[in-house]
């Protein structure tokens, strides 16, 4: 908000937010994530997406995991590395859209790593719960995160300032390469990628061995050849008509597809004359879901490697057929389709089990791999949320708008790199192994990444940003928030409704288990709704009152005159999400 009113767009202030992000929540991303965004541009008229999802390293192959004798990449350590995709993305965004310097827009996160912030309860979980791992394995992270050989306290003040000196170090090399805005940019962009830091974590993941999920010591795969070789590249984005709204997602290197496919398939259910309370409004938005789930299983992967038939996916044919098949019980089998008459192909979903029962899940399973936390007295009376990502949404005075979700990097998921003050993504861990599946492991392809920024155009005009955290739960939450917006909640009420996710695919993050047929709710729901959902078939889990959804989305609409009217909804669920306007 301070960007916006000091003269910034909504892109110097996407960026000023991503940066800071990665300092004060280093357990939901960090320097070495990556990040996907949607923005509309008001000059240009138009939307376009911009992948900040880094690819496989050129050594990653299914025959060097093989050859350790494993089924799948592991989920912490150095091994399931991409190129750290964030940083590219977040300055090409601001060298073709921002207006501000790469230094003005880096000083907030800067200022917060070498002065300090406050530690949130989660980051000090988090910490606490893989203390064993850093004091006994992952040193660099020790150095970092259990200051004076302590774990912080919530709410301490923290320090961060290697990070800081990166950021500084990066700054100085660039002033110094050229004299104006753009190629200052160009310059910070060559200096992670081809200079110092590209040099600091190809001498880390060559030459040391940490201890991962295999149990085993593992030296990384990624090198410097695979960060010069790579650039943060725009793409069209994805959209389907729903009424009259258009909306639009990342491509099929992402699962945001999957919302566009639920949407197609509810256009055929009659959803939106039904309670978004009631037992058939949940019943017939979580059937969609396991649909479109399915073919993210058996169709989705990066398109430069991979032939999607994307096209038959969202046809509207395919969805009328599809959810001709959804009935009155819960379906108990996962059911991809067959788009264009193709034969679906599954991976391997026996390989969790086999991995499970050969891996050390003492520091982490599922997203991203924390481990669970030791019994603590203090925390008896805190509600805390397992975090994994980050939403930022921004629209400015001028109509510019921005989704992101910022990811990757997490403190638990991988050693700091020495030099540098921070951990990378573990994005790696996303592939499969099997030969011939789509999201099968290559070199230099993407993994098919959960991150799920949104745009809406209404009636042609753009009209919100949208997002959420949640891994395999982001185009599931903000499928039915979305719903619940255009049957006629405003913002605030549509987020804060009861909601509720599936588990009914394999999970995007290791050890990748196979879950069928479960249905998370809220206890919020009424209780004659879920007696139905269980009548009806449903594994229904009940889970806390407020836990279902992380959203936060913002509007923009013609005013009266030549102005705009804005407006935007943050989740209240574990009370870090913020809508801020003036």
């Amino acid at each position: 908000m301070s960007v916006l009113e000091r003269g910034g767009n909504a892109f110097d202030a996407a960026v000023a937010g991503g940066f800071t992000l990665q300092i004060v929540e280093p357990h939901l991303n960090g320097p070495g994530g990556e990040v996907p965004i949607l923005f509309w541009s008001e000059n240009e008229g138009r939307m376009r997406a911009l992948c900040g999802q880094g690819p496989a390293p050129a050594l990653a192959t299914p025959a060097y995991f093989r050859g350790l004798g494993v089924d799948l990449v592991p989920g912490i350590g150095l091994l399931p590395a991409t190129v750290p995709g964030a940083f590219g993305a977040w300055l090409t965004l601001l060298r073709d859209y921002g207006t501000w310097e790469l230094a003005d827009v880096l000083r907030p996160a800067i200022d917060y790593a070498r002065n300090g912030f406050p530690m949130v309860p989660r980051i000090t979980q988090a910490i606490l719960a893989v203390q064993a791992l850093f004091r006994g394995e992952w040193t660099s992270s020790a150095a970092i995160w259990l200051p004076d050989g302590r774990v912080p306290a919530p709410d301490a003040l923290m320090r961060t300032p290697a990070i800081a000196a990166t950021y500084t170090r990066i700054l100085d090399e660039a002033h110094a390469a050229s004299p104006d805005r753009r190629g200052r940019i160009d310059a910070a962009l060559d200096v992670w990628y081809r200079g110092f830091v590209a040099d600091e974590i190809d001498h880390f993941y060559t030459h040391e061995a940490v201890r991962d999920t295999t149990g085993q010591r593992n030296r990384g795969l990624l090198r410097k050849s695979d960060l010069a070789d790579w650039r943060a590249r725009y793409d069209e984005p994805v959209t389907l008509q729903y009424g009259r709204y258009t909306v639009a997602k990342c491509g099929v290197w992402s699962q945001g597809p999957a919302h566009l496919q639920q949407l197609a398939l509810l256009r055929h259910l009659g959803v939106d004359t039904l309670d978004p309370c009631s037992a058939p409004f949940v019943h017939r938005v979580a059937e969609a879901a396991k649909l479109a789930f399915a073919d993210r299983a058996a169709w989705y992967g990066d398109p430069d490697f991979t032939d999607v038939p994307l096209t038959d996916l969202l046809s509207d044919d395919y969805a009328h057929a599809r959810a001709a098949g959804i009935g009155p019980r819960a379906s108990d089998a996962l059911r991809p389709g067959s788009p264009g008459g193709r034969a679906p192909r599954l991976p391997d979903l026996d390989a969790a089990a086999r991995t499970l029962a050969a891996s050390d899940t003492r520091f982490g399973v599922g997203e991203p791999t924390f481990a669970a936390l030791p019994p603590v007295a203090e925390w008896a009376a805190r509600e805390i949320f397992v975090g994994d990502t980050c939403q930022i949404d921004v629209i400015d005075r001028d109509g510019n708008m921005v989704a992101a979700t910022p990811s990757g990097g997490w403190l638990s998921s991988s050693p700091v790199v020495p030099g540098l003050g921070f951990p990378l993504t573990t994005r790696l861990q996303m592939t499969w192994l099997d030969e011939g599946v789509p999201g099968q492991l290559q070199p230099g392809k993407r993994p098919n990444t959960t991150l799920s920024p949104g745009l809406v155009l209404r009636d042609g005009q753009p009209y919100m940003a949208f997002g959420t955290p949640g891994g395999d739960q982001q185009d599931q939450w903000t499928v039915a928030f979305f719903l619940r917006h255009v049957m006629g909640m405003n913002l605030q009420e549509a987020i804060e409704a009861p909601s509720w996710h599936i588990d009914h695919f394999p999970g995007s993050f290791w050890p990748r288990a196979l879950t069928l047929n479960r249905l998370t709710v809220e206890a919020r729901m009424p209780e004659a709704t879920l007696q139905a959902l269980r009548d009806a078939g449903h594994d229904v889990r009940v889970g806390p009152d407020w836990s279902e959804g992380r959203i936060s989305a913002c509007t923009r609409e013609p005013a009266a005159g030549d102005g705009l009217l804005l407006r935007a909804g943050a989740n209240p669920r574990g009370m870090q999400g913020y809508a801020v306007g003036r």
